[in-house]
């Protein structure tokens, strides 16, 4: 089963016997145990039937009898083991016979990262119960992800918006879901979530800082590219990590530089490279102030930047000295 089909089915309130919830997305994983819990337990006896154990300090024993105890004054009980790929070998082994015949007035949830599917434990798991896996979300289906949160919590967003959001936090499920929330207390009484408020709310954050950094020296504005790049010194960024936002902007503007080149319309440069229509416009302003040949001259200074950066060069004139030189088309 995968995770959606399970979040439905849980959605539905099909509660299962025994699950098993891993994977890298583990912001995922607490979500669904926290919904299991809310569908499973009358928050009021949850002192009567719950018990959570941890795989690295349990034993297979205490497990089991935890789960086939009968729940008191409610229909389910609920046993939550965390960790559980650090179960070790005889607990796995003591529980493969509940595993085979579970109780049916409990939920058995385990969570862990990682499972060894070759293991007789999870063989019998995937017949009798269910084996979730939560993969870290592809950039591209974050904006996706951002927009069902801001639905959950009323508060529609713009596309742009979205793919705004997505662009300062990146892979981090759990700060954007803060920051969503966030979000749909600031708007208020507004109905939807625009890319204006998405710039008041990250405005102060360093993704934001360092977003407008790339932005300025692409449009070749130095005095504001500048002022950014003073901004992140104070804020305590590092160098490594400025110089890695400017080649993954550059690396952008010269993937659209070489498609305008072939005269492809802007359009079709947005869908092959993913980029919203809000942003394209501004995208191939900056990508149009720079040849392919500038453009590999820059990544050059790019890349000896960021040796020099890592040994021992002096951060802040080191990549003022980049933004000049790119600003002013020295290379």
């Amino acid at each position: 089963m995968t995770s959606q089909e399970f979040d439905t089915a849980l959605r539905k309130g099909n509660i299962p016997a025994i699950c098993f919830l891993y994977g890298e997305e583990q912001f995922l994983v607490e979500r669904s145990v926290n919904n299991l819990l809310d569908k499973s337990l009358d928050k009021s006896l949850k002192d009567f039937n719950f018990n959570l154990f941890y795989g690295n300090e349990s034993k297979g024993v205490d497990i089991v009898d935890a789960a086939q105890t009968l729940p008191m004054f409610s229909d389910r009980r609920v046993v939550l083991v965390k960790r559980a790929e650090q179960l070790k070998a005889d607990a796995l082994e003591t529980m493969l016979p509940y595993i085979k015949n579970p109780s049916t007035t409990t939920c058995l949830i385990l969570t862990g990262t990682k499972t060894d599917q070759r293991k007789k434990f999870f063989i019998e798991l995937k017949k009798h119960g269910e084996l979730v896996e939560y993969k870290r979300f592809y950039d591209n289906k974050l904006a996706g992800f951002i927009q069902s949160e801001a639905v959950i919590h009323g508060k529609p967003i713009d596309n742009a918006a979205a793919e705004m959001l997505a662009v300062l936090i990146g892979n981090n499920l759990q700060e954007l879901s803060s920051q969503i929330e966030k979000l749909a207390v600031y708007v208020g009484s507004k109905q939807r979530i625009t890319v204006d408020d998405v710039r008041t709310i990250a405005s102060s954050s360093k993704a934001f800082t360092a977003f407008e950094l790339a932005r300025y020296i692409g449009l070749r504005d130095i005095s504001n590219a500048i002022r950014s790049l003073d901004a992140l010194f104070l804020n305590g960024d590092d160098a490594p990590m400025i110089i890695g936002a400017l080649s993954s902007h550059f690396r952008k503007l010269w993937r659209v530089r070489e498609l305008l080149d072939k005269k492809m319309p802007q359009s079709d440069i947005g869908r092959e490279l993913s980029i919203n229509s809000f942003f394209m416009g501004d995208i191939v302003k900056q990508a149009q102030n720079f040849s392919r040949d500038e453009l590999k001259l820059i990544f050059e200074e790019l890349y000896k930047s960021d040796v020099s950066s890592k040994t021992g060069g002096i951060s802040y004139v080191l990549i003022h000295g980049l933004l000049i030189g790119i600003c002013n088309g020295q290379w």
